[in-house]
């Protein structure tokens, strides 16, 4: 399996039918934080489009939460999946595949963030612990600094 566009490794088999449950789980979008995060940012007035496709140069990425006029994208990290220094834990089964692909999104959210601010946007990454007022009272600070006036 391809975990990033020059690292294969063998596509692991679940350890467990819960292992395999918890993967299905997993959403992409509509996270407990996403949601609570758009509601706290809709509640103050400002409008935003959902996992929007961006491009910007050469890489293209899905937004969480993006502020097209003030061109700001929100990412909303998974603690695991985007192997967040307080809590993530490596997996202790198919460490073999797990490694490499941890290691694959952490150096894709670098390219992404790095060619977005490169094209004139302002990047927000919000960590799936994070209080969604806290996140929010930062997101609009920074659209609201970047928004055209008119």
């Amino acid at each position: 399996m391809r975990v990033a566009a020059s690292v294969d490794v063998p596509f692991p088999e679940p350890t467990s039918a819960s292992a395999s449950a918890i993967g299905r789980a997993n959403r992409r979008t509509d996270t407990q934080l996403e949601v609570a995060l758009r509601s706290a940012l809709h509640a103050r007035g400002l409008r935003f489009r959902k996992d929007h496709l961006v491009r910007a140069g050469e890489t293209k990425a899905r937004v969480d939460l993006c502020f097209t006029r003030a061109r700001v994208a929100v990412f909303v990290d998974g603690c695991f999946w985007h192997v967040c220094p307080q809590h993530h834990h490596a997996p202790k089964s198919n460490s073999g595949y797990w490694g490499p692909k941890l290691q694959a999104n952490i150096d894709r959210d670098r390219r992404v963030t790095a060619a977005f601010l490169g094209d004139g946007w302002a990047v927000a990454r919000c960590w799936e612990h994070e209080d969604p007022m806290a996140a929010a009272d930062r997101i609009e600070v920074l659209v609201r600094g970047r928004s055209v006036r008119r």
